[in-house]
């Protein structure tokens, strides 16, 4: 009798029994469905291929996880957690209307930050649903990383869909004494990229001038990509000693790390490397003295020499920009900005981005400009270049940009921040206002959230288009004091309809601050929960 094999079986299932006859078996004579017939064969095949496998060899034990010394969570926090995991994979709500419950996965990463703040450790059976979330959400990495500690490290080394968390980050390595040479040398030759990330940083807090040494052994033989990492990791305490690396670096036979070593150079303004590049963008810009009207004349290069290439200047534009623009652009970005006060008559920032600009150079200049404040870390340029918060972007003497903006506002003290955008969105609304909202510290200030809920209730009385908001509210939910959450409860009821509103608007609105009152309390509970306050 022919044997029946389980591909035999698939076929036929596959093209359905009314198309392929049963393959033949040892069974009952009498006709039966030949579906039955099917699944019985299947089952029996099943039967056999169980009965007649042979036990495979077992595999080694992997070694124990490592102790996590760190304390365990409090009840209420672990039940919170778990919560939250469950939550984050929940089909969205069809129609794209939120309804009013809190969104959870939104409050994992702020769950998680709180939760390293106190310095808690991971509940073993929790992390396996850790490293899922992580592996789907990039942003939940570090934090769930430094969360999951070494036992999470451990785990990852286990399963496959977990190899992020052995190169992506340095959370949870486990690392020696930075006293201890020969275990220092040892994991920087030997161990997992993450752990020789974790290991830089920790010995560069402690000796800089160890960790210098540490990159020079064998950075020639490091991957272009891992020369990347490294190289980047020292944006952190950078200063005057590194200068002799990065200057080598500008040498480095990868474009892409010649380019963060200069990038890295322009943010040390006595560097030699900032010399040269102040020498060759103040021969470019000066004082305009050719006419009755006192400004700023430019004289973009004429050609990027190889000198100019070795110090991370990028010959080729890219698509639709000028040659010469772009070789400006990247010379003033990196030229100390100290140097344009000497250059151009003693002037200070706020003087100098207010002069006007000939031949149409001044967005050029002045976006140059920004982002060497921005590399620089230069509050007064900042400020110069954002202008005063009241004026409309385009109307002002600073940038237009609101990603520059942005960007700017970052290097300004979290306070001064805070009160400048609270008075931008006072001023304009929130229609422009989401970028810069989500480089303010959380929670927003008292002054910074009163003037985003104003301006959220301005928009529901006037009947604006809801769903045009939900940014905004998004992040009002993340980053509002949850100490409003009381005053905040009488934005919950239904508006009346004004005339000339969207249909359904109020309904909506009033959704939307039940949520962002819910979510309030709910992030004051957790907050409770993991000082051990909750039930």
């Amino acid at each position: 009798m022919t044997t029946t094999t389980w591909e035999d079986l698939v076929t036929t299932a596959l093209l359905g029994t009314d198309r392929r006859a049963v393959p033949p078996s040892r069974g009952p004579a009498t006709p039966r469905d030949p579906a039955a017939d099917l699944l019985d064969a299947a089952a029996l095949h099943t039967l056999r291929r169980r009965a007649g496998a042979t036990p495979a060899v077992a595999a080694a034990l992997p070694r124990p996880a490592p102790r996590d010394a760190r304390p365990t969570l409090p009840a209420a926090a672990h039940q919170r957690l778990a919560l939250l995991l469950a939550d984050r994979a929940a089909p969205a709500q069809s129609g794209g209307r939120r309804g009013s419950a809190p969104d959870l996965t939104e409050l994992l990463p702020q769950w998680l930050a709180a939760a390293n703040r106190h310095g808690f450790q991971a509940p073993a059976a929790l992390l396996p649903a850790l490293l899922d979330a992580a592996r789907a959400r990039t942003d939940l990495r570090p934090q769930a990383l430094e969360f999951a500690g070494t036992r999470g490290l451990w785990l990852a080394r286990l399963n496959p869909e977990w190899k992020f968390a052995l190169r992506g980050t340095s959370a949870g390595a486990a690392l020696p004494e930075v006293t201890d040479t020969e275990a220092v040398r040892t994991l920087w030759e030997e161990g997992l990229f993450a752990e020789r990330v974790a290991l830089l940083g920790a010995v560069r807090s402690a000796d800089p001038a160890a960790a210098l040494a540490l990159l020079t052994t064998g950075w020639a033989t490091e991957r272009a990509e891992d020369r990347l990492m490294f190289l980047d990791s020292l944006r952190t305490g950078l200063d005057a000693r590194d200068e002799d690396f990065l200057e080598q670096a500008l040498s480095d036979r990868s474009r892409n790390v010649r380019a963060v070593a200069a990038e890295l150079l322009s943010a040390l303004p006595t560097s030699a490397f900032g010399a040269r590049m102040a020498a060759r963008a103040t021969s470019c810009v000066g004082l305009d003295r050719t006419g009755d009207v006192g400004g700023i004349a430019v004289e973009a290069p004429h050609e990027c020499d190889a000198s100019m290439q070795r110090d991370g200047v990028v010959a080729k534009p890219p698509a639709g920009r000028g040659e010469r623009s772009w070789w400006l652009g990247q010379l003033v970005e990196s030229a100390p900005l100290d140097a344009w006060s000497a250059r151009l008559g003693g002037r200070t920032a706020r003087e100098i981005v207010q002069l006007p600009v000939a031949d149409g150079w001044r967005d050029e200049l002045h976006a140059a400009w920004c982002r060497a404040a921005i590399r620089q870390s230069d509050a007064a340029w900042a400020r110069a270049l954002l202008g005063a918060p009241s004026v409309p972007p385009e109307a002002g003497t600073g940038t237009a940009s609101l990603a520059e903006r942005a960007k700017l506002l970052a290097t300004l003290p979290d306070g001064e921040r805070a009160d400048w955008v609270a008075e931008f969105v006072s001023a304009h609304g929130l229609s422009e206002a989401f970028q810069l909202l989500g480089v303010c510290v959380v929670p927003w200030s008292g002054a910074l959230g009163r003037a985003v809920v104003d301006a959220l209730d301005i928009a529901r009385d006037a009947g604006s288009y809801p769903w045009s908001f939900s940014g905004v509210m998004g992040l009002a939910e993340r980053c509002l004091d949850p100490a409003e959450a009381d005053r905040l409860e009488i934005l919950t009821t239904t508006p009346d309809e004004a005339e000339g509103a969207s249909p359904g608007a109020g309904g909506y609105w009033s959704e939307a601050f039940q949520r962002l009152v819910g979510t309030l309390r709910l992030r004051a509970a957790m907050v409770a929960e993991l000082a051990g306050q909750g039930a």
